[in-house]
């Protein structure tokens, strides 16, 4: 990636087709699961090695060094949910952080120009996080999910809507529960793209890629 902060119109580009994955979301080998999801179209790739039976240690690295390498040949951004030492020791291009997480100020220090987003569910955390450095917003669950145990309230598409009309103008993305039928709702209310678990690492392979181009296919109907 360039050197510098990244332009908000260059982040709405990367926040399109946003594909979170770890392998206890897929149900086939993730790294297949993934391969097969970038040939579809994605444009950023969130590692999210978290819960029950999630790997760790040289195992979880060498996952994330495995799908690393498979974005860089497609060209795709790929970034690290919270472990920013996981992020800096292997050059990863960003970083996405929670309510929960690490200091959204500490966390830009630490990590310079590369790619900051930050979950945010208020107006109030959405300003913070935008001043702290963020370069995105993660919105949502914005439907019911099974994806994360440590999901929040669903909050709905008019949280978007709401953002936007408190004046948040930093690229957005809704995340939680969002299907091909759901895709064209959330960037009607206000996001930039969509970000989704179990729409694409539930399918089985043969279908991964389709099923990214069948959510591509919702938003481009918008247009």
């Amino acid at each position: 990636m360039a050197e510098g902060r990244i332009s908000a119109d260059q982040m709405r580009e990367y926040l399109r087709m946003y594909l979170v994955i770890g392998s206890v979301n897929c149900q086939e080998y993730p790294l297949r699961v993934l391969e097969e999801a970038l040939a579809g179209g994605l444009t950023l790739v969130q590692f999210r090695e978290k819960g029950p039976g999630s790997l760790a240690g040289e195992a979880r690295l060498a996952l994330a060094l495995q799908m690393q390498a498979a974005c860089g040949r497609a060209g795709v951004p790929f970034i690290i949910n919270d472990d920013v030492d996981l992020a800096l020791r292997i050059g990863a291009d960003g970083v996405h952080i929670g309510q929960d997480d690490e200091d959204p100020a500490r966390v830009r220090a630490r990590i310079g120009n590369r790619l900051l987003g930050v979950s945010a569910h208020t107006a109030e955390e959405a300003r913070l996080a935008a001043s702290h450095g963020a370069d995105y917003l993660g919105i949502g669950p914005i439907y019911p999910t099974v994806s994360k145990d440590d999901a929040h309230a669903v909050q709905g598409p008019g949280i978007l809507r709401e953002l936007r009309g408190a004046g948040i103008d930093l690229p957005l993305v809704g995340i939680g529960g969002i299907t091909p039928a759901r895709a064209g709702e959330v960037i009607g209310a206000g996001a930039d793209g969509v970000a989704v678990i179990s729409a694409v690492t539930g399918r089985p392979l043969g279908e991964i890629k389709a099923a990214v181009k069948e959510i591509i296919g919702q938003m481009e109907c918008l247009k």
